[in-house]
């Protein structure tokens, strides 16, 4: 039996004008963070904002990479590296977000996912992982998706879906809407910690 991950409350985020998009993760190869610069590099005539938000010392080449991506890109100012952050401040970036952008070539679950539900943020993540499952907690059958899975590793695929997202403002706000009511169906930790316990016996 598995008793799947729960999701704190959080308050509803607010966003950004410009549009921000928010990647929260450890930046190294799996989270593939590269993919998501190579995609805004393709989308850098629209208006946005991004923030790469995660520890950087888990692999300081991989991050470095990132870093020297973005500058070769021209999207120094308008995407930023901003190291971990926790507390308050984790707050305020979910806060200020519109999207979460998670391009991991793997994931077991995409608790990341459940996190940005949990403040009504849609989600754009990888095909073929684990978030694509938690994209779907708390959905109630033929329930509108906050969001999309695109093919790991594919900047144009990437690119293409933000292109839409940011271009097409019935898209956004179905997008948002769909997170902002999947936002009421998100499973608790008590359910979580219930089931545990159930099985424990």
């Amino acid at each position: 039996r598995v008793a799947p991950p729960g999701a704190r409350r959080a308050p509803l985020a607010a966003g950004s004008r410009p549009p921000r998009l928010l990647a929260l993760a450890a930046l190294t190869p799996t989270k593939d963070q590269r993919t998501l610069v190579r995609a805004l590099s393709a989308v850098r005539d629209l208006d946005w904002t991004a923030r790469l938000v995660g520890p950087i010392d888990a692999d300081p080449d991989y991050a470095a990479a990132v870093e020297a991506e973005i500058a070769a890109a021209g999207l120094t100012g308008r995407a930023t590296v901003t190291g971990p952050k926790v507390g308050a401040a984790l707050e305020a970036e979910w806060a200020a977000a519109d999207l979460l952008v998670l391009p991991s070539r793997t994931e077991t679950f995409g608790l990341v996912v459940l996190e940005a539900l949990a403040h009504g943020v849609p989600a754009v993540v990888g095909a073929g992982t684990g978030a694509v499952e938690a994209l779907a907690a708390g959905a109630e059958a033929g329930g509108a998706a906050p969001g999309r899975a695109v093919p790991p590793g594919e900047p144009a695929a990437l690119a293409a879906t933000l292109r839409a997202w940011l271009t097409t403002p019935a898209l956004r706000d179905a997008w948002a809407h769909a997170a902002r009511t999947r936002r009421t169906g998100l499973p608790g930790w008590d359910l979580t910690a219930a089931q545990v316990l159930g099985a424990l016996g």
